[in-house]
């Protein structure tokens, strides 16, 4: 096994297929991404996407989110999945870790990031490598009136 997690800088023709093969993974109900929205992410100042290979190939990523707020700066971890036939190879682990290191290169404080309960590995995941569950409410509203 050789995994390999790197920045992506270019939106590529690859790299859309990747993320279209592997958010199907992560939400049912998400949309295919289009080449104008991977350019617009990853030309985005805010955030820093992660792609994970093995061989490769793509089977991860994940989506840090760094931006000032008069609190200081935050950093936020999204949309993180791991291809279902490379599970268990530690690579959801090294995803995670290249984000906290990115977000400490930029100063932040903290970084957060939610979880469903039932995603348990992901949640064991979490908790092992220190990140401590919050007593908060997480509340959504949609803009546009339709449930994601």
């Amino acid at each position: 096994m050789s995994v390999v997690i790197e920045v992506a800088e270019v939106a590529s023709e690859e790299l859309l297929e990747g993320i279209n093969r592997l958010v199907p993974q992560l939400s049912s109900t998400s949309r295919a991404m289009t080449g104008q929205e991977l350019t617009d992410l990853i030309g985005s100042a805010c955030v820093t996407f992660f792609v994970a290979r093995n061989e490769g190939n793509i089977v991860g990523m994940l989506t840090l989110a760094v931006f000032p707020i008069p609190t200081g700066l935050r950093a936020w971890i999204e949309d993180v999945v791991v291809d279902d036939a490379s599970r268990g190879l530690r690579i959801g682990e090294a995803l995670t870790v290249a984000a906290i290191d990115m977000a400490r290169e930029y100063g932040a404080k903290t970084v957060d990031l939610t979880s469903r309960p039932s995603r348990e590995a992901a949640n064991t995941l979490y908790r092992r490598l220190g990140f401590i569950q919050r007593d908060t409410n997480v509340y959504r509203y949609s803009v546009n009136k339709v449930e994601e």
